[in-house]
């Protein structure tokens, strides 16, 4: 019998935020050391970009592995400080992805957050508001539950805090009812699926239009 060679899941998740990272950077979504990627693995870990690093320059070093809330697995690796936001993202679908269900009736499982600070996203962010309404545009489409262009999708916006463990509290009561992601004001975008190219898809969706919300400010009389 041939042998069968069985994909290394850590490899795997390792190419798919390094490959994510230039995609990104492709967009100026990375700009200097911001954003972060992550990726679920098989056992539960997360597999998330160092703390510093460029993310359009990633090397397989660049990207560590933390456990549910956070911690490095090994020693002296340093995360991102918005670890936290990702691991909030992950527990909440460990926590109710089998019983609830992301609109439309399909349950919503989280294998992959990207986070970026694009243009549009943080210009957007800094006028008053709590939200960002997105209305009639086809691209709409592209987040779970949307089928028509003709609804609106609100994108909330969290004020930005250094304090990670007390901005999760804030972004907590919205978990299961962003299905865009969400902005932090003047910081930027946080978007997931259930896998990477999902949640990409979902990304460039998101980004595409505030991008068109950006232009169509500037043309409001």
């Amino acid at each position: 019998m041939d042998h069968v060679t069985m994909p290394d899941p850590w490899a795997g998740a390792v190419q798919d935020i390094i490959a994510a990272g230039r995609r990104m950077d492709r967009f100026g979504w990375v700009p200097a050391t911001a954003g972060n990627i992550s990726r679920r693995l098989p056992d539960g870990r997360i597999a998330i970009t160092r703390s510093g690093g460029h993310k359009g320059h990633l090397a397989e070093d660049g990207v560590i592995a933390v456990t549910l809330d956070g911690q490095a697995v090994q020693a002296g690796d340093r995360p991102s400080a918005e670890t936290l936001l990702h691991c909030q993202l992950y527990a909440h679908s460990d926590a109710h992805a089998p019983e609830g269900r992301a609109p439309g009736g399909r349950a919503e499982e989280i294998g992959a957050v990207l986070h970026g600070h694009s243009v549009a996203a943080t210009v957007l962010s800094m006028l008053p508001g709590e939200a960002i309404l997105l209305t009639g545009y086809e691209v709409l489409k592209v987040f779970a539950g949307q089928d028509t262009h003709d609804t609106t999708v609100r994108v909330p916006v969290f004020d930005n805090d250094q304090d990670i463990a007390r901005l999760s509290r804030v972004v907590a009561p919205h978990l299961g009812a962003m299905p865009a992601g969400y902005v932090i004001r003047g910081h930027g975008v946080y978007v997931w699926g259930r896998t990477m190219d999902v949640a990409l898809a979902r990304l460039e969706g998101l980004e595409f239009l505030l991008a068109c919300e950006l232009e169509r400010r500037k043309l409001a009389p």
